[in-house]
């Protein structure tokens, strides 16, 4: 057995980030091989997702380019969470109304120019109500403009790989160029569903706004499914006689949460029926097989030359694979590749390796392994005394 003379020499160790990639493009889902489902027959366009791989289960022309209504909103209320998390926005900051956002037809809470509202107030008029003036409302809170907030809803939907996508407002009423699809309306809502606490104000069928005045407003939940199916919790309804009636809803059963979007449904009946078999279909076929727990240890890398001498890979998040139901766990299995060594410096969000997850051999799901803090590269005293504590080690 060894022991350290000098213990103040101990390596210092640093956890490494694992964030999931699902690499559906390129392998095959757990779906390969399904006889073919009916499902979505009247709408245009569909897909459902799982939210925590991002699996596509099923789809129906997901990539064409279509209007989306009021599904817009969902991108809105993306950059309104995120701004709340970097700091920029509170939920209890207030907001003046402009007499441009007032002048927004189609749905809305009845804003007056000049009235004040809350951040918090005004996510629920977008997320229950539908309501395009508070859109633009908290668009020009954030932006300073609704162009503005527009050049950056464009921006965050290049960063997400946002391929069928292009804005011209914040709200979703009809304009030109102006288009969405099914796939990449799931991917904007998968990461809006980070945001843990949307599910606050999409989930809610019922509020009311401007409590104690002469004017009270009651919200009630354009998307019936949070009332009607179990589970379900958001997400955003649109309507326009150019993009008929769509939806992009969420529904979590036993751990598995759902992405079901629907575009060009011919009614509410037939929508809200559609994406309720979507659910069924998923819920009653699919689970989620944990790989890895959130802290667990998958594999060690050392460091070269740097402050800290090794990095030790363990799960930020808990790291899961989609399967089908009854599925031998025997015939999935994982393979860390990543280096032996890195020299330093190494960098924040640097790619480290990645976790490969196979089923009978074939590549299922791939986890990114990334960096969360520098590691800058170590002085010559540091390497003296790192170097020293090893030619000191001496067997008891």
């Amino acid at each position: 057995m060894k022991r350290r003379m000098l213990t103040w020499f101990a390596a210092f160790v640093l956890a490494v980030s694992v964030w999931p990639t699902y690499t559906s493009a390129n392998h095959g889902g757990p779906h390969d091989g399904d006889d073919e489902i009916a499902l979505a027959e009247n709408a245009l366009s569909a897909v459902l997702i799982d939210a925590d791989t991002g699996t596509v289960i099923y789809e129906k022309k997901s990539h064409e380019k279509l209007p989306p209504a009021s599904i817009t909103k969902i991108m809105t209320m993306l950059l309104t969470m995120e701004a709340i998390d970097n700091g920029t926005l509170k939920l209890t900051d207030k907001v003046t109304t402009s007499e441009y956002a007032a002048s927004m037809g189609g749905s809305q809470i009845f804003l007056e120019p000049g009235e004040t509202m809350t951040v918090d107030e005004l996510l629920k008029g977008v997320a229950m109500a539908s309501g395009n003036d508070a859109s633009v409302a908290l668009a020009e809170k954030i932006a300073g403009s609704e162009k503005a907030f527009v050049k950056m809803m464009n921006e965050r939907a290049q960063q997400l790989g946002l391929k069928d996508t292009h804005f011209a407002n914040c709200n979703g009423l009809p304009v030109a160029d102006h288009y969405s699809s099914a796939y990449d309306i799931a991917i904007m809502s998968r990461e809006l569903l980070k945001h843990e606490e949307i599910t606050k104000y999409t989930g809610a069928y019922q509020d009311y706004l401007r409590q104690g005045t002469e004017k009270p407003f009651w919200l009630v939940n354009t998307n019936k499914l949070v009332r009607f199916y179990s589970g379900a919790d958001g997400l955003k309804t649109g309507y326009t006689s150019e993009a008929k009636f769509c939806l992009a809803a969420t529904a979590k059963r036993d751990g598995l949460r759902l992405i079901a979007v629907v575009l060009g449904e011919p009614n509410t009946k037939t929508r809200n029926s559609e994406v309720s078999a979507m659910f069924d279909y998923a819920f009653s076929q699919y689970a989620l097989l944990p790989i890895y727990q959130a802290g667990e240890t998958i594999g060690k890398v050392k460091v070269q030359k740097g402050m800290s001498a090794q990095l030790e890979l363990t799960a930020a998040k808990p790291l899961n694979v989609l399967v089908k139901k009854g599925v031998k766990q025997d015939s999935i299995t994982h393979k860390l590749i990543a280096p032996e060594k890195l020299a330093a410096p190494i960098k924040a969000g640097q790619t480290i390796g990645k976790l490969v997850v196979y089923q009978d051999g074939r590549t299922l799901t791939e986890f990114e392994l990334t960096a969360p803090a520098d590691i800058d590269k170590a002085g010559w005293w540091t390497l003296f005394k790192r170097t020293a504590a090893h030619l000191f080690f001496v067997d008891s």
